[in-house]
């Protein structure tokens, strides 16, 4: 498998300004596209409530009840007239924004208080309380906290793909697709939780162990749910044996795999023996649910096992250190990315890979090779 020229498109489009939500009562979907498959489950209607606000625009209640009621329960009225405007729909909108972010709580009807979180980030005690409190709100926010935890470690994918998961993943409707992007995408950056690689948005893994075993719990019971697995299903890891990525397949991969409620094979632990390897290989790689493919330092047999994979039309969970080692016209296909500078990039991997084994399975058009005529 060679690299081929760059011809695909960058980061996903990110419009310039926000546009005020279109409410409809009737769910959009792609022509073509399949409903039957969904990670996330959508509210009743598709009417997904994400903050139509980015975080940092969310802050401007709080922060206005902060300096000017001195952090004290306000009516929503008084706290419209802190910004100089009336209580009108745009300013219930930004309410509904910052509730969302977790920035305002409602004791009473009508009435709003500031949370510990806004006033964390607001007035901070230590240099990290802002950061960390941005990061808090954007997993507090509705569909952004599932859209970040579905591709944290991962590239985002070009606008079409991008723009099909949300629709078809997510449950965004059409017409919102360029303001969720915008509140999506800048939120993050806020968060300092995206980054451009290559000219594409690399979405950040920061969580360290305490605070990852609740979230990635949570997603794997989702996904567990939404997925039927026993443990007679294999999944059958690709990748070098020599050292030090061999010692991955003990420690990263057969953890993550189990986790996921599969049996890990190995070519040369589980079924290298007498006879042609290649035979074992082909059968190992049929007969698996789905594969994990470790990419990292090109290696020729990796690749040659990776197109038996995609010829057999499996879906493969694509794992790399750099983004330099997946040949160009994988990239198109979800690939998890694990820097081993990161003194938590085991347990990070562990579990990404655990989520991406069972978002692979539910999910099957994200992991499955196709051709460019055959792409949805």
């Amino acid at each position: 498998m060679t690299d081929a020229p760059k011809t695909d498109t960058a980061a996903p489009e990110v419009p310039k300004k926000t546009v005020q939500a279109k409410k409809t009562g009737k769910k959009q979907t792609r022509k073509g596209s399949s409903t039957a498959t969904k990670a996330v489950a959508r509210p009743q209607g598709g009417n997904v409530q994400y903050p139509k606000h980015a975080v940092q625009v969310a802050l401007r209640i709080p922060r206005a009840i902060l300096e000017q009621n001195a952090g004290k329960e306000a009516s929503e009225k008084d706290a419209a007239g802190y910004l100089g405007v009336q209580l009108s729909g745009p300013i219930r909108v930004e309410l509904s924004s910052a509730r969302k972010y977790g920035f305002l709580e409602r004791p009473s009807p009508g009435r709003i208080s500031i949370t510990e979180l806004a006033k964390r980030i607001l007035r901070p005690h230590r240099p990290n309380d802002e950061l960390e409190g941005l990061r808090e709100a954007v997993l507090n926010a509705p569909v952004i906290s599932d859209v970040y935890k579905h591709y944290r470690g991962e590239n985002l994918p070009d606008q079409q793909f991008f723009d099909n998961a949300l629709v078809d993943t997510f449950g965004v409707q059409q017409p919102n697709l360029s303001e969720f992007k915008e509140v999506f995408i800048t939120s993050l950056r806020s968060a300092e939780l995206l980054e451009e690689h290559n000219g594409k948005y690399r979405v950040l893994d920061v969580a360290q162990p305490s605070g990852t075993a609740t979230g990635t719990s949570d997603t794997l019971r989702k996904l567990g749910k939404a997925v039927s697995v026993s443990g007679t299903d294999s999944c059958f890891v690709v990748m070098p044996f020599a050292l030090p990525l061999g010692n991955h397949y003990r420690l990263i991969y057969e953890p993550a795999i189990t986790k996921a409620g599969l049996r890990p094979m190995r070519a040369d632990d589980d079924i290298f023996a007498t006879g042609k390897i290649i035979d074992q290989v082909w059968t190992g790689i049929n007969s698996a649910k789905v594969l994990v493919a470790e990419l990292t330092s090109r290696n020729p047999n990796v690749f040659y096992e990776l197109g038996i994979a995609h010829a057999l039309h499996k879906p493969v969970v694509l794992v790399s250190a750099t983004e330099e080692d997946v040949p160009f016209d994988v990239r198109h296909i979800r690939v998890i990315y694990y820097d081993v500078s990161d003194p938590f990039w085991g347990e990070k991997l562990i579990n990404k890979v655990a989520e991406n084994i069972l978002s692979a399975l539910r999910n099957p058009e994200e992991a499955i090779f196709q051709a460019p005529a055959m792409r949805v």
